[in-house]
C-alpha cells in the first residue's frame, strides 16, 4: 500500500463548504463544554453526525494549528553504544529542540525512549523528519505520542 503524503492549506473561512463551517461550530461547543456529546453538538449546529466525524479530523481552527509546537515522540531502539547520540543528532539537523528525555533500562537487547521537542523552529516537515528516524537501522519503532503547546 502507497503511502499518500498529506498537503494542509491554510483557508479562509467564508469559502468552507458549510458542513466544515458546522463542524468545527461543533467542535469548539466540546471543547468548551457548551455541549455534551456529539450528538448534542451536531444537534445544535444543524449538521449530521456523519458529516462531523467525516470532517473532525480534517478540519482544525488556524489557531491550533500554530500553537501545536510541542511534540513528543515514543521509540523502540536496539541497545548500542552512540544509538541515543545518533538519534539526537537527527532530530537536532531538523532544528528541534529538545526538552525532555526518556531512557527506560535495556532489556533483552531493546530500550524503549521518549522525546519530548519542540518543533517551532524545525527545518524539515514532520513526515521528513520520522521518515529520517525510521531509517536509522537501530529503530525498530518510531510513533507520535502527543503533539500540542
Amino acid at each position: 500500500m502507497k503511502k499518500i503524503d498529506k498537503k494542509f492549506y491554510l483557508v479562509r473561512e467564508d469559502v468552507l463548504p458549510e458542513a466544515m463551517q458546522k463542524t468545527l461550530e461543533a467542535k469548539e461547543m466540546l471543547e468548551r463544554g457548551k455541549a455534551e456529546s456529539v450528538w448534542d453538538a451536531v444537534q445544535k449546529v444543524d449538521l449530521s453526525r456523519s458529516a462531523f466525524y467525516k470532517y473532525r479530523d480534517t478540519v482544525f481552527p488556524f489557531h491550533t494549528i500554530v500553537k501545536e509546537k510541542i511534540i513528543t515522540l515514543f521509540f523502540h531502539l536496539e541497545d548500542r553504544s552512540g544509538t541515543l547520540s545518533q538519534l539526537l543528532g537527527v532530530v537536532a539537523a531538523a532544528g528541534c529542540n529538545v526538552l525532555t528525555i526518556h531512557q527506560t533500562i535495556p532489556l533483552q537487547g531493546r530500550a524503549n525512549v521518549t522525546l519530548s521537542l519542540n518543533v517551532s523552529d524545525m527545518t524539515k516537515d514532520m513526515d521528513s523528519l520520522l521518515s529520517s528516524l525510521r531509517k536509522l537501522e537501530f529503530v525498530d519503532k518510531v510513533e507520535v505520542l502527543s503533539s500540542g503547546a
